[in-house]
C-alpha cells in the first residue's frame, strides 16, 4: 500500500474531505485476503478470555443473580424442550447455594420430560449433596417407576439404600427390581448382595429364580461355581444333573459336560470324570462337541491307559474326516488319510470299508488330475488287501476293477498297469503280467508303459523280449533319442557291436529327433571307445554338416587333441580345428559363439607346453558400448563386440569406397567440363 496522509487524518482543518494519496504505486509487501483470513484463525485461540467479575456486596450479588436467572428464563423460555438448558440453569442454582430454586427447576424440566435419565441422576445427585435422603430416595421411587428397564436407576437405589444401612429395604429393592427380569449383572448384583451378609439361603433362593429367568448354560455353571466354593459337593451334582435335564439335547452345550467332568476329578473321581465324558461324546453332535473331544483327549492323557489315548485320538481324527468328506464327497486326499488312519488302527473291516465308500465316489466329470488321485485309492486299497490283510484275490479283483473303471479311450495311468503286473510276479504268474502290460500298450501306448515292461523283462533276461519291446517302442515314438541310445547300449552290452552300430546309423538317419545332441554324443562316445578314431572324426564331420554348435567345434578340437601320438602334432591338429570353426563363424557373424570359441582356444593353448595363447589373445575382441532403436521409437544401450578382424576388414572396406567414390567423382568432373583433363 502506498504511503498515507499527515498525521491530521481524516477531517483536518474541519473541511471533513479525506487527504490526498500522493504516493500511488503499490506497496513493497502486499497483504491478500487469503492471509488476512488465516491471521484471523490463527488468532481466534490466542483470544483473551473476559476478566471475571468481582461482587463486593450483597447489592451487587442481588443484581448479578437477578441478571442471570433473567438469562436462564429467557433462554428456557424460547426453547423449553432443551434439556441441557435446564440443567446448566439448575446447577447454577445449585452453586448459589439454592437448593430449592435448583429443585423447582428440576421439577420444571421434568414436566418437560418426564422420561429423561440425565435429569432424575443430577435431581438425585442434588438431594444427597444436601443430605435430604428421603426426597433422594422418593426421587429414585419415582424414577424406577416410570423407567423401570433403565439398570442404573436400580443400581444406584440399592447402592444408597445399602450406603445408608437399611438392608431390609435393599433387598425388598433388589426384590421389586427382579420382578422385571433384568439382564444377568443385575441377577449377580442381588447374589453378590446376599452373600455380603451371609445369606447364603437368600442366595440360592435368587439362583433359583436366575437359572429360571435366565436358562442359560453359563447361567448354571454359575450357580455350580457357587455352591463348590461353599464345599456343597452333592448339591454341586445335583445342579449339574438338574442342568442337563432342563436344557435338554436340543440346548446342551459342550462346556456343561467339561466342567461337570473337571468338577470330578477335582474331586479325585475320575470314574465319574470319565462316565461323563463318554456319556457326552454320545450324545452331542459332532459339530458341536470339538472342545469336549479336545478336553476328554486331555483328560485320557493324563489318567487313562496307551490304548484309550489312541481310540480318543482316532475317534477325533475319523471325526475331522467325516466332516470334511460331508463337505466335498470327492476330496480324494481326504479319503486316503482317512482309510490310512483305519489301517492304522488294525481294523481291517473299518478300513476295506472306508475304500469302499472311497472308490465308489468316481468323478463326474473327464479330468485326468482328479481321476489321477482316484487311482491311488484303488492302488493303495489293493496294496491293503496283498500286504495288510494278506487276500491276493480280492486285491487282483481290485486291480481288474480299475482297470474297467478308468476310460482308457481319454487318458491311462501307467502306474496302475506296472503296480498290477509286479502283483502277478510277486504271485508268480509271468503271463498274468505279460498279459497285463500287452493289453495296456494294446489300448493306450504310453513311453513309461513300455520302459516299464521293458524293465520287467530285463530283470527275467529275457532279452528277446526287450529287443522286441524296443522295435514296438520305436515304432510308436522315433523321436525318442534316449529310447535309440538304451537299445544301442542294450546291444553294445550283450556284445553285439554291429547291432548297436546299425542302430546308431538308423537313429541318426530320422528326419526328426527330440534332443539329437543325445544321440550323436553317444554315438561318438561309442566309438571313441573302441578306438575307432577315424570313424569318430567322420562323426564329427557329419555332425558339423547338420550344426555349427560352437560346442561340438570345441569337442572336435579336444578329440584331436587327445588322440595325436605327440603333444605338439595333438596341439596342431587340435589348432587347425579351431582356426577351421573361427573362420567358419566369422562368415556367420555369430558374435557370442566366436568370443566362446575363443576363449576355449585360449584355454587350450595355454594348457599346452608350446601353445600360442598370444596369438589367440590378438583375437579376443573389445567390449564397446552402443544404442539401437526400438520398435516404440526409443533408444537403448546395448554391449556389443568388436573384433580386431572385423575392423581391418571394415578399414579396407572403407579406403576402397572412398577410391571408388573418387574415381567416380573424377569421370563425372570429365563428361561436364571435356577441356580439363584429370589429373593423376
Amino acid at each position: 500500500m502506498g504511503d498515507s496522509a499527515k498525521p491530521g487524518g481524516y477531517g483536518q482543518g474541519g473541511s471533513g474531505r479525506p487527504p490526498k494519496i500522493k504516493n500511488k504505486s503499490a506497496a513493497a509487501v502486499q497483504i491478500t485476503a487469503e492471509q488476512l483470513i488465516r491471521e484471523a484463525y490463527e488468532r481466534q485461540g490466542t483470544t483473551q478470555k473476559a476478566p471475571r467479575q468481582k461482587v463486593l456486596d450483597g447489592e451487587e450479588l442481588s443484581d448479578y443473580q437477578m441478571r442471570r436467572r433473567r438469562e436462564f428464563e429467557e433462554g428456557v423460555r424460547k426453547n423449553r424442550s432443551n434439556i441441557a438448558e435446564w440443567l446448566r440453569y439448575a446447577s447454577w442454582e445449585e452453586s448459589q447455594n439454592e437448593v430449592k430454586r435448583a429443585r423447582s427447576i428440576y421439577e420444571r424440566a421434568l414436566d418437560v420430560d418426564s422420561r429423561n435419565q440425565t435429569v432424575y441422576v443430577k435431581y438425585a445427585e442434588l438431594e444427597m449433596k444436601s443430605k435430604n435422603t428421603n426426597l433422594a430416595r422418593n426421587l429414585y421411587d419415582r424414577a424406577v417407576t416410570v423407567l423401570p428397564r433403565v439398570s442404573q436407576f436400580w443400581y444406584r437405589y440399592t447402592y444408597m439404600e445399602e450406603l445408608l444401612g437399611n438392608i431390609e429395604g435393599t433387598r425388598e429393592i433388589f426384590s421389586r427390581w427382579m420382578q422385571w427380569e433384568p439382564e444377568e449383572e443385575a441377577w449377580t448384583a442381588f447374589i453378590k448382595f446376599e452373600r455380603r451378609y451371609k445369606e447364603i439361603d437368600n442366595a440360592r433362593a435368587v439362583f433359583e429364580r436366575f437359572v429360571f429367568v435366565h436358562p442359560e448354560p453359563k447361567t448354571w455353571l454359575k450357580w455350580t461355581k457357587f455352591e463348590e466354593e461353599l464345599g456343597q459337593t452333592d448339591l454341586v451334582r445335583d445342579i449339574f444333573g438338574r442342568a442337563i435335564d432342563r436344557l435338554g439335547e436340543a440346548f446342551m452345550d459342550q462346556h456343561i459336560f467339561i466342567s461337570f467332568a473337571k468338577f470330578e476329578v477335582r474331586m479325585k473321581e475320575v470314574e465319574r470324570a470319565r462316565a461323563i465324558y463318554k456319556y457326552a461324546l454320545e450324545r452331542l453332535p459332532k459339530a458341536k462337541s470339538l472342545a469336549l473331544y479336545n478336553q476328554y483327549t486331555l483328560f485320557e492323557k493324563q489318567y487313562g491307559d496307551k490304548e484309550e489315548i489312541e481310540n480318543v485320538v482316532v475317534n477325533k481324527r475319523r471325526m475331522q474326516y467325516e466332516a470334511t468328506l460331508k463337505h466335498d464327497v470327492h476330496d480324494y486326499d481326504a479319503w486316503l488319510d482317512y482309510a490310512k488312519l483305519e489301517e492304522a488302527s488294525g481294523n481291517a473291516g473299518r478300513t476295506r470299508e472306508v475304500y469302499e465308500r472311497a472308490i465308489a465316489e468316481y468323478p463326474q466329470v473327464a479330468e485326468k488330475r482328479l481321476w489321477r488321485r482316484y487311482t491311488y485309492l484303488w492302488l493303495y486299497y489293493a496294496l491293503f488287501e496283498e500286504t495288510v490283510a494278506r487276500d491276493p484275490e480280492r486285491a487282483r479283483q481290485v486291480y481288474v476293477a480299475c482297470a474297467e473303471l478308468i476310460p482308457h479311450k481319454r487318458f491311462t495311468f501307467a502306474k496302475m498297469w506296472l503296480q498290477y503286473a509286479w502283483f502277478e510276479v510277486r504271485q508268480l504268474d509271468i503271463g498274468a503280467a505279460r498279459r497285463a502290460l500287452g493289453q495296456a500298450i494294446g489300448m493306450c501306448p504310453k513311453d513309461k508303459l513300455f520302459r516299464g515292461y521293458i524293465e520287467l523283462e530285463l530283470e527275467l533276461r529275457e532279452f528277446d523280449r526287450v529287443r522286441k519291446l524296443y522295435s514296438k517302442y520305436l515304432e510308436f515314438n522315433p523321436t525318442n533319442c534316449a529310447t535309440w541310445v538304451e537299445f544301442a547300449k542294450l546291444e553294445a552290452a550283450l556284445g553285439e557291436t554291429e547291432r548297436c552300430q546299425a542302430l546308431f546309423e538308423l537313429a541318426v538317419e530320422q528326419p526328426t529327433l527330440y534332443m539329437p545332441e543325445v544321440l550323436w554324443k553317444a554315438y561318438i562316445d561309442f566309438e571313441y571307445d573302441l578306438g575307432d578314431y577315424d570313424k569318430t572324426r567322420q562323426l564329427y564331420e557329419r555332425l558339423l554338416a547338420l550344426t555349427d554348435h560352437v560346442k561340438v567345434w570345441v569337442s572336435l578340437a579336444r578329440f584331436e587333441a587327445a588322440i595325436a601320438p605327440e603333444p605338439a602334432g595333438g596341439a596342431a591338429a587340435a589348432r587347425s580345428v579351431y582356426e577351421r570353426a573361427y573362420a567358419r563363424m566369422k562368415d556367420l557373424r555369430l558374435t557370442e559363439e566366436r568370443l566362446a570359441l575363443l576363449e576355449a582356444w585360449k584355454e587350450a593353448e595355454e594348457n599346452e607346453p608350446q601353445g600360442d595363447s598370444a596369438a589367440v589373445e590378438k583375437k579376443m575382441p573389445r567390449r564397446v558400448r552402443k544404442r539401437r532403436t526400438l520398435e516404440d521409437g526409443s533408444m537403448e544401450e546395448y554391449f556389443d563386440y568388436v573384433f580386431p578382424d572385423d575392423e581391418e576388414q571394415g578399414a579396407r572396406f572403407k579406403l576402397l569406397a572412398k577410391a571408388h567414390l573418387w574415381k567416380q567423382q573424377a569421370a563425372a568432373a570429365a563428361t561436364s567440363n571435356p577441356d580439363v583433363e584429370a589429373s593423376d
